[in-house]
């Protein structure tokens, strides 16, 4: 933090946006430096003595830094602690080889990093740090197998008595430094859970069978590294039983875990193999043996028993779940096909925790064990322990192959192999100062091992001005509170701004006179309270709207608007008056002094045709318009507007032939003689016309008209380009040709249009003579050649 000094502040106040963060830091209301800097990460506090005007409260000091800054409030008066990440202990991860002859003891092995860190925080910024991780290779192990030794276990009790041998030598391959332990467990030592009859206790197995007397847990082989040690004490358990199918496999778990002493655990990798064929008892179970004691989850071990299975009932599965997480075991349940699902359950609710498919003798064990380690080993997850009030953390994996993780995803990273390193980010932030103000310290460990990361958690909960505070000052009326960060805070029983009353000695009628403006009747102009006599006015829904002044009757926000803008958004609202920026002017800052705005494309304001009015141009001649009255409807364009003059000097002729000398020497004519020698826009610094006119002649006159430092010049090419008269003949020729060739044109046609009907109608009249039908009759006027006469008196004789 940058030290103070006592330059003061000149009052003066910007407007700013209403959804500013600045307005995050002023609601607050924050009486000292220490409140608001807990309110965001944004917010500061100015320790200028001088810096507050009339009737401003002490909580105006508190504004984001960039308000603060505008505000005229000096940096190095400006208090903003900020939060810090040092790294205390940061041993690098361990490359380590187990071909190498030099063993390292597991204290000597770091797999994560750093150690220690100390984090500095401040309400509201998040402070953030990465851990890394690696798989040390050849790291020592210690296994523990948990055996259920109830009847329907006896052909697996065979097939595990030469275990140890087999299994050391299976994991050497994984590393050289692995020990072995053995327990068993059955049942409670009460009923209903086994028979407490004599005989029963003695042996409570039916018809020839020789077991043993029920026990609830007993640890058979300390974690020993000497396999054979393991088969000879394995070979000499023999079976047991109970009456119910569940067992009393938790109160074994909970006894293994917590008897570190007795069963031999390292700080290593720590494996606890459960191997049963039967379902399990919880918390509550116990009440059917008269059990109602909760678990305490203490090792209760003499002579390698467990002695208070009758006076405590199943440990939870939550205290399980602690319990494993405190010692960094790591549990796999090794049970048969018939509860999979049982216990895959339970391995949801239990981290760092596998399940595998035990045979119905468990001739598979070994396969079982080591499938389930490198499946736990290949998954890192990170927990962290009780949070403090108020204090969250956020964590990001990067994984294997750059994949990222966030949520709960964060936490872990699997499918790491030996050697892999992995990273996690973490990032923490606090909201609030705890109430005691003391450091906190949280653990960070990825589960499954004993290394863990300590973060010393300190909050910065006042600034550092208020250690330079002065008790009793007498800048607080006669000793009445303690001066710092520029402000009086005020002792017990006083109030006021510079705690000048008691607040047991105020009199409202006496003090309220000296909170009305020229003795009216209006306490602090109604926008404020009257306080000791002294006006403090109010606050409005916009922070930055402020109400200032001796009895409030000033603010920041009653002045003339432009275009909906205060003070039209180049001034600043002073007592309800604007005070503009420089170059602008009006009641409302609404005139620009600028004339850049006036320039018009030959380099003149307004083209000389106006004057520039507020950044704007107000032409003189009415006909003229546009932003640099450029613009007139009703006049000729820039052409023809010269083109009588230019005709006139630079060819005698034209309207203003007569008259030319007295009405157009205003420019200078210069003449060329050829288009090409005319000047170019893109050699000119200033604006330039092309133009191209007619005469009376209809003959063509090309020229330039431009204005150079205020001086007319126009070029203009000294020929006239007059069309060519027609040529009689080649028309004439042309005309008769084109009739005698339209004439043909049509006569063709004619004859075309005639042989196509021709042909039509023959072939119709062909079609009706193929269809025509002839009549056989006779003709009616045929009249014979031969007349026959009939003798009436023939009688044909």
């Amino acid at each position: 933090n940058p030290p103070h000094s006592s330059q003061s502040c000149l009052s003066s106040f910007v407007v700013l946006s209403p959804f500013s963060e600045g307005s995050e830091c002023i609601k607050a209301n924050a009486q000292s430096c220490g409140e608001c800097i807990q309110v965001a990460e944004t917010c500061g506090w100015c320790a200028a003595e001088k810096f507050l005007t009339e009737g401003q409260s002490k909580s105006a000091r508190c504004d984001d830094l960039e308000s603060l800054k505008k505000r005229n409030c000096a940096v190095t008066t400006i208090e903003n602690p900020r939060g810090s990440v040092n790294i205390n202990k940061n041993k690098p991860v361990t490359n380590r080889n187990k071909d190498v002859a030099e063993k390292l003891k597991p204290e000597q092995i770091t797999q994560i990093q750093p150690q220690k860190l100390t984090l500095t925080l401040r309400s509201g910024e998040p402070q953030t740090f990465e851990l890394k991780f690696k798989r040390a290779e050849d790291y020592p192990i210690d296994l523990y197998y948990l055996m259920d030794l109830s009847f329907s276990m006896k052909d697996d009790l065979e097939n595990v008595k030469n275990l140890g041998t087999d299994l050391m030598r299976e994991m050497q391959e994984i590393t050289s430094d692995f020990r072995i332990g053995f327990g068993s467990f059955v049942e409670k030592t009460v009923m209903p859970y086994i028979s407490t009859t004599p005989a029963r206790l003695i042996n409570p197995c039916t018809g020839n069978q020789n077991c043993t007397s029920p026990f609830s847990y007993k640890n058979v082989l300390n974690l020993t590294d000497k396999g054979d040690e393991f088969n000879r004490l394995v070979s000499q358990q023999q079976i047991s039983g109970n009456l119910d199918s569940p067992e009393g496999g938790f109160d074994a778990i909970m006894q293994v875990a917590v008897c570190e002493n007795q069963i031999g655990w390292r700080n290593v990798t720590r494996l606890l193999v459960f191997s049963t064929d039967a379902g399990f008892h919880f918390a509550g179970d116990g009440k059917l043996g008269g059990i109602v004691l909760p678990n305490d989850g203490r090792c209760h071990l003499e002579n390698n028993m467990y002695t208070m299975s009758h006076y405590y009932d199943y440990p939870s599965i939550a205290h399980l779940v602690q319990k494993l997480s405190d010692h960094n075991i790591q549990t796999i349940f090794a049970v048969t096909e018939e509860f999979q699902p049982v216990y895959k359950e339970l391995k949801n609710l239990i981290p760092k925790s596998a399940v595998g498919t035990l045979s119905s003798n468990s001739s598979n064990v070994i396969k079982l064990i080591i499938d389930a380690y490198n499946s736990l080993s290949s998954e890192v997850i990170l927990e962290n322990g009780r949070l403090p009030d108020g204090v969250s953390m956020n964590y990001k994996s990067i994984c294997k192959n750059g994949v990222e993780g966030t949520g709960d995803n964060g936490r872990k990273c699997s499918n790491i192999s030996i050697g892999d390193e992995v990273s996690f980010k973490i990032s923490i932030e606090s909201k609030k100062c705890p109430s005691h103000g003391k450091a906190e310290i949280i653990k960070i460990k990825p589960l499954g091992f004993t290394e863990e990361v300590e973060v010393v958690l300190n909050f910065i909960c006042n600034c550092q001005c208020a250690a330079k505070g002065k008790p009793n000052s007498e800048m607080c009326h006669e000793g009445n509170g303690t001066f710092e960060c520029g402000s009086c805070k005020c002792n017990d029983g006083r109030i006021g701004r510079l705690c000048e009353c008691s607040k047991d000695e105020v009199r409202t009628e006496d003090l309220d006179a000296n909170c009305r403006k020229d003795n009216g009747t209006d306490i602090c102009s109604n926008t404020g309270d009257c306080v000791c006599g002294t006006c403090e006015c109010k606050k409005r829904e916009i922070p930055t709207e402020i109400y200032t002044g001796k009895y409030c009757e000033c603010d920041n926000f009653n002045c003339d608007r432009s275009n909906n803008k205060l003070c039209g958004g180049h001034g600043r609202c002073d007592c309800r008056k604007c005070v503009c920026d420089a170059n602008y002017t009006g009641s409302a800052c609404d005139c620009s002094l600028e004339t850049a705005t006036c320039l018009a494309k030959n380099g003149q304001i307004c083209n000389g045709r106006g004057t520039c009015d507020c950044g704007s141009c107000k032409c003189t001649n009415p006909k003229f318009q546009g932003p640099t009255c450029e613009i007139c409807p009703t006049c000729p364009g820039v052409c023809a507007e010269h083109k009588d003059c230019v005709q006139c000097r630079g060819f005698e002729a034209g309207e203003k032939k007569d008259t030319c000398q007295d009405e157009c020497n205003y420019f200078q004519l210069i003449k060329v003689k050829d288009r090409d020698k005319l000047p170019q826009p893109t050699d000119q610094s200033f604006p330039l016309t092309h133009c191209k006119e007619r005469d009376a002649n209809d003959c063509w006159f090309y020229y330039t008209y431009a204005i150079r430092n205020e001086t007319k010049e126009v070029y203009v090419v000294e020929t006239l380009e007059c069309p060519a008269g027609p040529d009689i003949i080649p028309i004439v020729a042309g005309v008769v040709a084109g009739i005698v060739l339209i004439g043909l044109a049509l006569l063709l046609i004619w004859k075309l249009l005639m042989i196509i009907h021709d042909r039509r109608e023959f072939a119709k009249f062909e079609k009706e003579k193929m269809n025509a039908k002839w009549d056989t009759g006779e003709n009616p006027i045929y009249k014979s050649a031969v007349t026959t006469v009939v003798n009436p008196k023939y009688e044909g004789k």
